[in-house]
C-alpha cells in the first residue's frame, strides 16, 4: 500500500536516500568557508535541515551547528542523532521565513532545492532577510537549487536506489506539473523501503510544490534583498576551484553569497 504522507516526516529513510552526497556537500561548505571568509567559522546554520544529515556531518568535524525545519518528526530525529553521537548542536521547529538563531552564525547553507519550497518572491525575500539577520557581517550563505533553463525539457524523471545495512530504499521523482508563467512545478516523490530479502516494508508518496528559477531571476532576487553580495556560482560537482558564470546554461546551481 502507498501512503500519501509527507516523506520529510520519515527522516530515518529520507536522509539515507539522499545521503550519498553528504560528505561531498559538507566538504564544499568547509572549502567555501576557508576560501571566502576572513575569519575562522565556528557556528553553522541550516534552514530546512530535515533529519540533520548535514548537521551531523559538520558537527562531527567540530562545528557548532543549528538547524531549522517545519517538520517536528525531522527535528526530533536530528536532535536524537546529535545527542546519540554526543555532538554540539541543535535543531528547532521553526519557519525559515522568520526564525531567529540562538547566536549569530558564521556560515549558513541551504542545499538541494530546499530554497524552492518558498513559492513566492515575497516569501523568498523574507527568508533571505531572515538569514541575513542571522549571519555575522562577512558571513556566508550557500544556496543550492535546480534551475530550469529556458530551453530545458519541462518533463523530468529520476530513479535511484540506496542500500544501507539490511535496508534498500528506492526513490522515484517525477515532475507532475510545470508552468513557466507562474514559476511553479510539482515534484512527486515515491519512496519504497525494502528489507534484506527485497520485500517492501513501507511505501510513501508525496507531492511537493516548488518555485522555478532561471538565472536572471535568481540574480535579481539577491539584488533586491540588498543584504548579500553574490561572490561565485558552482554546480553540483562542488569543485571549489572551478567557479562558473551564472547563465541559462546552468541547471544544478550553487550560489555563494556574502553578508554585507
Amino acid at each position: 500500500m502507498t501512503y500519501a504522507v509527507d516523506c520529510y516526516d520519515h527522516p530515518q529513510y529520507w536522509d539515507l536516500a539522499f545521503g550519498e552526497d553528504t560528505k561531498l556537500e559538507a566538504d564544499f561548505i568547509v572549502a567555501a568557508a576557508k576560501k571566502y571568509c576572513d575569519f575562522e567559522p565556528q557556528r553553522l546554520l541550516e534552514p530546512g535541515c530535515g533529519g540533520g544529515r548535514l548537521l551531523l556531518e559538520l558537527a562531527s568535524r567540530g562545528y557548532l551547528v543549528e538547524g531549522w525545519d517545519l517538520s517536528e518528526a525531522a527535528v526530533q530525529y536530528a536532535n536524537q542523532q546529535l545527542a546519540k553521537q554526543n555532538l554540539q548542536g541543535q535543531a528547532a521547529v521553526a519557519d525559515m521565513q522568520n526564525a531567529t538563531p540562538t547566536e549569530p552564525a558564521d556560515v549558513a547553507y541551504c542545499l538541494v532545492n530546499t530554497f524552492r519550497h518558498l513559492l513566492t518572491e515575497e516569501s523568498a525575500i523574507a527568508h533571505l532577510k531572515t538569514v541575513a539577520a542571522a549571519l555575522r557581517p562577512g558571513g556566508l550563505y550557500i544556496v543550492g537549487m535546480h534551475m530550469l533553463p529556458p530551453d530545458a525539457d519541462e518533463d523530468d524523471e529520476e530513479e535511484w536506489a540506496v542500500e544501507v545495512d539490511d535496508v534498500t530504499i528506492e526513490i522515484k521523482l517525477d515532475v507532475t506539473f510545470c508552468c513557466r508563467r507562474t514559476r511553479r512545478e510539482t515534484l512527486r516523490f515515491e519512496m519504497i523501503v525494502k528489507d534484506s530479502a527485497g520485500r517492501p516494508q513501507h511505501e510513501f508518496q508525496t507531492d511537493y510544490d516548488m518555485r522555478l528559477y532561471e538565472a536572471e531571476e535568481a540574480r535579481s532576487l539577491f539584488e533586491k534583498v540588498g543584504d548579500f553580495e553574490l561572490l561565485d556560482v558552482y554546480d553540483f560537482w562542488y569543485d571549489i576551484d572551478e567557479p562558473l558564470e551564472l547563465s541559462d546554461e546552468l541547471g544544478d546551481t550553487v550560489f555563494v553569497l556574502r553578508r554585507k
